[in-house]
């Protein structure tokens, strides 16, 4: 009986987690998709976009690090349900923003929920299945961003006369929808260990983040999701732009980053589910051998059919070597730790996602082609794989003081 309870804990876990990180990727490509829409509304220039692209994602950096603080201390299910409600209050107030500033404030605040959703979307999936099939139940639960990024592509298709704003309509009013389900459904293995005994404690931040050994393997992961996380969010935010610069209508750069989303899936699941297979070492080389590959593609191709297999080719290493990482993290960190290790390897990897578009907004500015960008991103991932690579030669951090998976 106790197997059955636990396989049904499991199947609603990840699918209720399936859920809101389905709408966190459509609210996360929303902007990339509205770009050309709402650039024109507030008269924004690239460079501004570039703002509009990354203030989310600093919003996104405290959210995960104290979001992943918070759900060690009180709970991932607590947690967890008030970043919903956030993100999807302020995924609405985007629509009716007065002004530039206005516009801004609304990205930050619905990035500050989802950068607190992940990491316990991350925890709740890993603790759900422990340590067995952690990969694949990461990569199930996390297949949902990609998918919902390639809905936000969709959606972009057919505007049913709402413009830009439909992507946040339904990325404002679905997860508050589903919060009531969290509410109601979603079992919470942390909290029942945490209830069940008294002798877990929190360990300070710097214990878990640098104490007994945890400093390199820290460090090796920020440098990891760092560069991972700047290569996937430049494409997500900037591709379709670049697109329609090299010629390509609109409609077609949707459906570019609908293929991209869609390779996304594909990649987040073979990945997740080989990640319970091969040594991390090979996942390392798997992961950015594909993603220079796929720079490579997207630089070289010229028509729309080649375009699209390059967008798909990029979902499935950046997308899913994100998965890798997440699916990874929680490895290395006590369970009554864990949230908040990987909500500061998650924060780390938004000043990456943060920086990127930036970077990029300038040099589109200043005259930069998509050969240009592609090319500077090169050298981030060698380091990313270069980190990886050494962080494969180390021993996992045991677990302690605890009976969480």
């Amino acid at each position: 009986m106790t197997g059955k309870t636990d396989k049904t804990k499991l199947f609603i876990t990840i699918a209720l987690c399936f859920l809101v990180a389905l709408m966190e990727g459509l609210d996360l490509q929303a902007p990339g998709i509205a770009a050309h829409g709402m650039s024109a509304d507030y008269s924004l220039d690239k460079l501004e976009m570039g703002w509009v692209f990354s203030v989310g994602v600093l919003g996104m950096l405290p959210g995960a690090f104290v979001g992943g603080r918070l759900a060690d201390r009180y709970g991932r299910k607590k947690v967890l349900i008030v970043s919903v409600a956030l993100f999807g209050i302020f995924s609405l107030v985007t629509t009716v923003a007065w002004s530039f500033s206005a516009l801004l404030f609304a990205r930050l605040l619905t990035g500050v929920g989802l950068g607190a959703s992940l990491p316990n979307l991350i925890a709740l999936a890993s603790e759900a299945a422990g340590e067995r099939m952690r990969g694949t139940a990461v990569s199930l639960m996390y297949c949902g961003v990609p998918l919902g990024a390639a809905l936000a592509a969709a959606i972009g298709l057919f505007d049913f006369g709402a413009g830009w704003k439909l992507v946040f309509y339904v990325g404002g009013v679905v997860p508050l929808i589903i919060v009531p389900l969290l509410l109601l459904f979603l079992p919470d293995v942390y909290k029942q260990a945490i209830s069940a005994t008294s002798t877990i404690e929190v360990p300070s931040t710097k214990a878990i983040l640098v104490e007994g050994g945890a400093l390199k393997k820290t460090l090796l992961l920020w440098v990891s999701f760092f560069f991972t996380l700047m290569v996937t969010y430049i494409l997500i935010n900037w591709l379709p732009s670049i697109l329609i610069g090299q010629g390509f209508k609109p409609s077609e750069a949707s459906v570019v980053v609908l293929a991209m989303q869609l390779g996304a899936a594909v990649g987040t699941l073979m990945l997740g589910v080989a990640m319970d297979r091969l040594p991390i070492w090979v996942m390392s080389a798997l992961v950015y051998g594909g993603i220079l590959i796929s720079l490579a593609c997207l630089t070289v191709a010229t028509s729309f059919p080649t375009m699209i297999g390059a967008g798909f080719l990029a979902g499935i290493f950046t997308t899913g070597g994100q998965c890798v990482l997440y699916a990874l993290a929680p490895q290395f960190y006590p369970a009554n730790g864990r949230a908040t290790g990987t909500g500061a390897a998650l924060a780390v990897g938004r000043i990456g996602a943060m920086t990127g578009p930036l970077v990029v907004g300038k040099m589109m500015v200043l005259g930069a082609g998509a050969s240009g960008v592609m090319l500077a991103s090169a050298p981030g991932i060698v380091l990313a794989a270069i980190s990886l690579l050494y962080l494969s030669s180390l021993k996992k951090r045991p677990e302690l003081n605890t009976s969480v998976a």
